[in-house]
């Protein structure tokens, strides 16, 4: 019997065609390209069940619907859950609408968020942090109070600073989604939403410590490690061992020889590949509780790598120069350089600067 090839359907995004199965969205298309066309997620998390559509990062414009429908869609759409079709052109970072988008998403998002990223534990492995940075702007025009929370325990590892949350509802599916019984979740509307428990009720389960590893920013903390050290000075290693409840591969992270945390293992979109237990995560913090596996490859851009990896590991993040270009003016001189010091001395700027501060050298 012969065999039937599955249909693919063949999408363009920032001018790179790439085909991909029915059914797939415009996120999961961009991110089989790559980082320099895939769109950045605050709330889209691949691993958890329909997760998406809530925080508006990625959106982007749809200049072809279709082969058979080549006109544009009339508005900017979320691409972590629109469906690609046959044909369609799609414009992400090559789009000034979606841009100008985003930059509004930045200052939406940052508009109760606190800028305490010195004290936060998250620093230097935030998504807001980098959402922000490539595709923010440097300015703000709030000028209403901002809205605060107490922090507060909500299990005997986590602790919840609902200031910082962004109602990315990532830490709700995975409860929903790799525990029995969900204890919190998002009460009230609009401006008065916030993550809580139930009355009376703590996050207590043994999968509990995943939702600090979903949280994109620093509301979900693991109260074992807050204010112990910076991911930049620590170092993380992958290691793996026998665990009833779960896989057991997991991410060392040390500081000397000391074991600080312990992590799941994430990819290079920052989600993490398998849920691993609260044993392994909060109770085995020494080495010989693991066997270890080797230095963990850093794949994007980060302060992690820092003076840590070969360079030929880590590739040079591109909205860096694409800054440096925006913003500074390019150097075109093409007048040959003088270096002969005995012929400097005899000009006349040299002497007019020898003039000026004679004082100085007399001292």
């Amino acid at each position: 019997m012969e065999d039937i090839k599955p249909t693919l359907f063949k999408v363009t995004v920032d001018g790179v065609e790439v085909e991909v199965a029915p059914g797939t969205t415009i996120m999961q298309a961009a991110r089989k390209i790559g980082p320099e066309v895939a769109p950045p997620a605050m709330c889209y998390y691949e691993p958890l069940k329909g997760t998406g559509g809530k925080c508006r990062a990625c959106l982007v414009r749809v200049a072809a619907g279709s082969a058979k429908d080549p006109r544009p869609m009339p508005k900017l759409v979320a691409s972590c859950i629109t469906p690609v079709q046959d044909g369609m052109i799609v414009e992400n970072f090559s789009s000034p609408q979606v841009v100008e988008a985003r930059k509004a998403v930045v200052e939406f998002l940052l508009l109760n968020h606190p800028l305490d990223c010195p004290v936060c534990d998250q620093a230097g492995e935030c998504h807001l942090q980098d959402f922000s940075y490539e595709n923010g702007v440097g300015t703000t025009r709030y000028q209403e109070e901002r809205r605060t929370f107490e922090k507060e325990d909500i299990g005997p590892y986590i602790q919840l600073h609902m200031t910082r949350c962004v109602l990315c509802y990532r830490c709700v599916y995975t409860a929903d989604q790799i525990t029995d019984k969900r204890v919190h979740g998002v009460m009230g509307r609009g401006d008065h939403a916030e993550i809580s428990t139930y009355i009376g009720k703590a996050i207590d389960n043994d999968f509990s410590g995943n939702v600090i590893d979903v949280c994109p920013v620093g509301a979900l903390t693991d109260k074992t490690y807050r204010f112990k050290n910076r991911v930049w000075f620590s170092k993380p290693v992958d290691a793996h061992c026998d665990c009833e409840k779960c896989s057991g591969n997991v991410q060392l992270w040390y500081r000397g020889d000391e074991v600080i945390r312990v992590t799941a293992r994430k990819n290079e979109w920052g989600e993490v590949k398998e849920f691993i237990c609260n044993t392994c995560r909060f109770e085995k913090k020494k080495t010989s509780d693991w066997v270890i596996e080797g230095p963990t490859k850093v794949n994007r851009a980060s302060v992690i790598s820092a003076n840590k990896y070969g360079s030929n590991l880590i590739k040079k993040p591109d909205f860096a120069l694409k800054l440096a270009e925006s913003q500074f003016k390019k150097i075109e001189d093409s007048r040959s350089f003088n270096t002969d010091m005995s012929e400097i001395k005899k000009s006349e700027d040299y002497q007019a600067l020898m003039e000026q501060n004679k004082s100085y050298f007399q001292k």
